[in-house]
């Protein structure tokens, strides 16, 4: 990154994925920064904490795809992702559990072609042309189609976007898009899995978010040892040696404006003096900071939004091993569509659930006790609901009774040592997500790109957000994206705050 036209002092709000990024980025380029959390360690939703009796466990994200957009932002700065941290390629990626029998994705790519001609005649071919269809979406879009900052759409008025425009297929969505290469049930809800967490049904995806099965089931699921979180931290190192401040246990009360310009915040009752602000915090949240004239968006936009889901979600710890189970499984013996409807529709707890298992200990000896299991539980959620302790419970039942039934493990409430649940409340709480949204909000056309919350203040020269919530969506590698395109936008302002930023 070119250095900046003017040094400037930076306050970065919220210590996630975007912020580490972002905070790297703008230290980068010379600036000063500092990274103000309001938790004991970074990391936002990928938080990483442990037990007394020896179990650690990755608060948020566990599936570790488009290693090539990690692997960037360490090569942006000299690194890889090796110097960090141990990647291993999981064998299979997955397991899908469904009603008449199991789905296993296998690390090769060969192989999973065969597993689909075995499925259905012609599908292995099929798939080849699938795949090459995405991966050129995922080279044209993780490239050039979500690093703009997205002002306006005059930015994406170029040769190359607009000679790609229909191969993106931007106006075609996801379910018929599948539906044209396959008909069979189990290939065409493996193909569509992977959108579920992008917020909207596979109707209402558009189908360039093919993308997403190309960087997944061609370049790989993998694990980093020591779990989840050694990304974080090694991002957070990463923005140390460039010059980044981090401060914990830090919580931002309030934005200070004057004139046109954010002049700083007011951190755990101090006001705190700043050229430019980076929010990485809950979009939402971060306006409410600010007095209502001064917001970009008032309570009407954020009620007609769409947002990805919630969750619920369990941490257990179990004194043996559990055996038939891998390191990640789909549990999807019920409907996908009604689970989806119960979400984005219907707006209510689900009634035959779907659930995602997470068993690392399966590959990291660390993360339990020799002998023990490290088991994380995932149900998708509509947002704003609400959360009761019983209601949690309820499901929680019902997903230990289909984790007994696929390993033929007995009794295994009887061999927890440790249980904690996390919810919509939770989300509220921790992270003031807006409803207790987990993966901010829905990648439906009508919220892509320029339709996005923007990245800057309509009111405040200095004031940018970055995240989830604004471009370019969900998921750890665009948030590294967002960090970075925010970084750039900072980097541009002209002069500093005190010589009144233009």
């Amino acid at each position: 990154m070119k250095a900046p036209d003017s040094k400037k002092t930076i306050a970065i709000i919220g210590a996630g994925i975007s912020g580490l990024s972002a905070a790297a980025y703008a230290a980068q380029a010379g600036n000063e920064v500092h990274v103000y959390e309001k938790h004991a360690q970074p990391g936002g939703r990928a938080r990483q904490f442990r037990t007394e009796n020896g179990y650690v466990f990755d608060m948020g994200p566990s599936w570790y795809w488009m290693p090539d957009i990690i692997d960037n932002f360490f090569l942006d700065f000299g690194y890889k992702a090796s110097d960090f941290y141990q990647l291993i390629s999981l064998n299979p990626q997955f397991e899908m559990v469904f009603e008449d029998g199991l789905l296993t994705v296998p690390e090769s790519y060969e192989d999973l072609k065969k597993l689909f001609e075995q499925l259905e005649t012609g599908a292995g071919k099929k798939f080849d042309a699938f795949m090459s269809a995405a991966k050129y979406k995922y080279e044209v879009g993780m490239q050039d189609f979500v690093n703009k900052p997205c002002y306006s759409w005059l930015e994406f008025v170029s040769p190359k976007i607009a000679g790609s425009a229909l191969k993106l297929d931007l106006l075609s969505n996801f379910r018929s898009y599948v539906s044209k290469y396959f008909s069979h049930p189990k290939l065409k809800t493996l193909m569509e899995f992977p959108v579920i967490f992008l917020g909207a049904s596979p109707k209402n995806i558009p189908a360039l978010y093919s993308l997403m099965n190309y960087g997944g089931y061609a370049l790989g699921t993998w694990y980093p040892m020591g779990g989840f979180y050694q990304l974080v931290l090694g991002m957070k190192e990463v923005a140390e040696k460039q010059g980044a401040l981090f401060h914990f246990n830090q919580n931002v009360e309030k934005i200070v404006t004057e004139e046109g310009v954010a002049s700083g915040i007011v951190v755990n009752g101090e006001f705190k003096e700043f050229d430019a602000i980076i929010a990485s915090s809950d979009y939402h949240h971060t306006e409410t900071l600010l007095n209502s004239e001064l917001r970009n968006y008032d309570q009407k936009y954020w009620k007609s939004r769409t947002f990805a889901p919630s969750c619920l979600i369990y941490y257990l710890g179990f004194k043996e091993k559990l055996p038939n189970l891998k390191h990640h499984t789909l549990f999807f013996e019920n409907d996908l569509d009604e689970h989806i409807k119960s979400i984005y529709e219907e707006k209510k707890w689900p009634e035959k659930p779907l659930f995602y298992a997470c068993c690392p200990s399966q590959t990291d000896p660390d993360v339990a006790p020799e002998g023990h299991e490290n088991v994380f539980l995932l149900m998708p959620l509509a947002t704003g609901l609400n959360d009761e302790e019983s209601t949690r419970e309820h499901y929680f039942q019902d997903m230990i009774k289909r984790l007994e039934k696929h390993t033929g493990a007995k009794d295994l409430l009887s061999k927890l040592n440790y249980k904690r649940s996390y919810g919509v409340d939770d989300f509220i709480s921790d992270y003031n997500a807006y409803g207790g949204n987990a993966y901010g909000l829905a990648n439906t056309l009508s919220q892509t790109a320029v339709l996005k919350p923007g990245i800057k203040n309509k009111h405040l020269s200095n004031l940018f957000y970055t995240g989830q919530l604004t471009v370019p969506g969900p998921g750890v590698p665009p948030s590294i994206i967002s960090g970075k395109i925010v970084a750039k936008e900072v980097n541009k302002l002209k002069q500093t705050r005190r010589e009144k930023i233009i």
